[in-house]
């Protein structure tokens, strides 16, 4: 390769809800004793599902595979309500991991379905996300993909509504909403889109940059919703080689010129610097910033509780009063990045 620049997108890699999300899974491995079953992937991530595979946590896809007082989590995409349940039934800790940015649209969902509405979801069909969402309220929902299937509903009746999966491509859910709202005049949406910012930081970051670009990589997985639609956002700026890559392994060896670099919200940062390890430009890489991310959510309340009753537990035994409250600002400064390295266990 005689790759001369390297220009990283900003912001890129790991989202709030996926920093929530891992440094969770990361907390029950370290309560709870081994095996720690979690429902789905924890974010849609190779590396970091391998991971956690290596501290003994195990996925699956069926919450009846967890052993009755095993402790579960739920996916970061979202679960559908009897998947919520049966998990609870178990007898064991369940934790749930969902983006509050995914809850927000199931809460609009289910107030829209008990309104009467019929409700337009525009998403991928098997994606987790559509799947838990849908099962909100199955007999509202329509799964939207394309013009064809807002067309099939031209006949029913109103009030319609149109929401979204949080991780698709500004530009697949704009042609889709326009021609909703064309074909239903009154249809209501939310006040603020369903589009995860980060999904749409990210998006802006990389447009701005691919098309200076002789070619873009973008490291995440092929599951990984929003890093497909990155790839997306690059290959209509007009740049002529874009890659999707797991990691620095699978780059292609004759890249030349200027090379945009970005990540998908799950891929962690240490995949990127791999990757310009590699790419090792002659003139070196810079950051090009759309925006800055300042967004924190913090662990699930399930958890935020057993930790605060583990807490206390080791106050009475140690006859030490340490603080039995959630300390957020701590868990604020402790990043994701540094659970996924081998130095923090």
């Amino acid at each position: 390769m005689q790759v001369e620049k390297v220009i990283l997108a900003a912001p890129r890699g790991f989202c709030a809800g996926v920093e929530k999300a891992i440094k969770a899974l990361d907390w029950m491995t370290r309560v709870f004793e081994a095996p720690v079953y979690c429902f789905h992937e924890i974010v849609h991530n190779q590396f970091v599902v391998n991971y956690f595979k290596g501290l003994g946590v195990v996925f699956i896809d069926d919450v009846r595979d967890v052993p009755p007082g095993a402790p579960v989590m739920l996916s970061a995409h979202g679960s559908p309500p009897e998947v919520v349940e049966l998990a609870q039934r178990s007898g064991g800790a369940v934790v749930d991991a969902v983006c509050p940015l995914v809850t927000k649209v199931h809460h609009e969902l289910k107030v829209r379905a008990k309104k009467g509405y019929t409700v337009l979801y525009v998403g991928h069909e098997g994606h987790e996300e559509a799947v838990g969402t849908m099962a909100v309220a199955p007999e509202a929902v329509h799964l939207i993909e394309s013009i064809d299937d807002i067309e099939g509903l031209k006949d029913r009746e109103g009030p319609f509504a149109l929401l979204s999966q949080t991780t698709l491509s500004l530009d697949e859910w704009q042609h889709l909403r326009d021609h909703a709202e064309t074909v239903f005049p009154e249809i209501w949406m939310p006040n603020r889109s369903d589009l995860c910012f980060a999904t749409t930081n990210r998006q802006a970051a990389l447009r701005a940059i691919a098309s200076h670009a002789d070619a873009v990589i973008v490291i995440g997985s092929a599951n990984s919703s929003n890093t497909v639609a990155l790839t997306q956002v690059a290959e209509s700026a007009g740049c002529e080689r874009v890659y999707r890559i797991n990691s620095a392994s699978e780059l292609p060896d004759d890249l030349t010129g200027t090379v945009a670099v970005t990540a998908g919200a799950s891929a962690p940062e240490s995949l990127v610097e791999e990757v310009v390890a590699l790419l090792n430009p002659s003139a070196g890489f810079v950051t090009q910033s759309e925006t800055v991310e300042d967004e924190y959510f913090p662990p699930p309340p399930e958890l935020r509780e057993t930790l605060k009753a583990l807490s206390a537990l080791l106050d009475v035994a140690f006859s030490t009063p340490t603080s039995s409250t959630f300390d957020g600002q701590a868990d604020r400064a402790f990043t994701a990045a540094q659970v996924l390295s081998s130095a923090t266990r």
